[in-house]
């Protein structure tokens, strides 16, 4: 009884959390007539599949789906290549310069995105990448790198030294231990970490909205979306199924990898 209280208050956080995306999905799978009605249903009474039909035969779904799978994968993948090695730079080693630099990058994470706007603007402009998607995924490299960094400088601080210098005594060089013993126990926490990003790139709007401008079909799912309408005004139907849509890759990479964390594996491997 004395728990009841926490747990009702975690159960009206969650209900309020998802009944948005529940009201997205129910929306999708209701007939057009269900959709418009004075009073709302909160179960569908009939299930249709129009609007996924209306919404994958719309122009252009596939191409944007398709780009947004590359800027969002091109910028993950860039930042996880970049982030691992300053991660290991910052938890193995000791360096002048190693705090500025830490704080460097906690300050460029707590930067809000909406601020770089005009200058990313300006020097898309300038350097001749507007309306390209090689400049998209690089903004998103930016955006996804401090986080990327902070996070695997976390699990690499998990990792015992005392693997790695095992691995030294072997006979190992650093960078065969590394690749032997560090890697494979970091290997969950890159996934991990990936997932966040790629979520975070996958959602992106206002970058993708301001630097494609001219090429439309350069544009990536979320900046269709906000412009799918018909003559008459927004299909609410087709937008909430083509939404659904959009939130099956991020629901698919969040399951296979929701479950990959370092502790249980490092623990392991320090009691062998």
């Amino acid at each position: 009884m004395r728990r009841l209280p926490l747990t009702l208050s975690a159960l009206l956080v969650c209900v309020v959390a998802v009944f948005p995306v529940y009201w997205m999905v129910l929306t999708a799978f209701k007939p057009t007539k269900d959709i418009q009605a004075p009073t709302p249903t909160f179960w569908p009474t009939t299930v249709s599949f129009e609007h996924f039909a209306t919404a994958v035969r719309a122009s252009g779904f596939w191409l944007f789906w398709r780009n947004s799978l590359v800027v969002s994968f091109g910028g993950v993948l860039l930042a996880l290549a970049v982030a691992l090695l300053a991660a290991f730079a910052v938890a193995r080693m000791r360096w002048k310069g190693r705090r500025g630099f830490i704080l460097m990058v906690f300050v460029a994470q707590m930067t809000p995105w909406e601020a770089l706007l005009i200058p990313m603007y300006v020097i898309a402009r300038d350097t001749d990448m507007l309306d390209k998607l090689s400049m998209l995924t690089l903004i998103y490299f930016m955006i996804t790198l401090p986080f990327t960094i902070v996070t695997l400088r976390g699990f690499l601080g998990a990792i015992p030294v005392d693997l790695e210098e095992a691995a030294l005594v072997d006979g190992c060089t650093r960078v065969q231990a590394f690749r032997r013993i560090v890697f494979p126990l970091l290997a969950p926490g890159l996934m991990a970490t990936s997932l966040f990003g790629f979520i975070t790139a996958w959602n992106e709007f206002a970058f993708a909205n301001l630097l494609i401008i001219k090429n439309r079909d350069d544009r990536t799912l979320p900046v269709w979306l906000s412009s799918f309408s018909n003559t008459f005004g927004t299909d609410w139907g087709a937008t909430m199924a083509a939404s659904t849509l959009f939130m099956v890759p991020v629901l698919l990479v969040f399951l296979a990898l929701q479950g990959r964390v370092t502790s249980g594996i490092t623990a392991g491997a320090v009691k062998g």
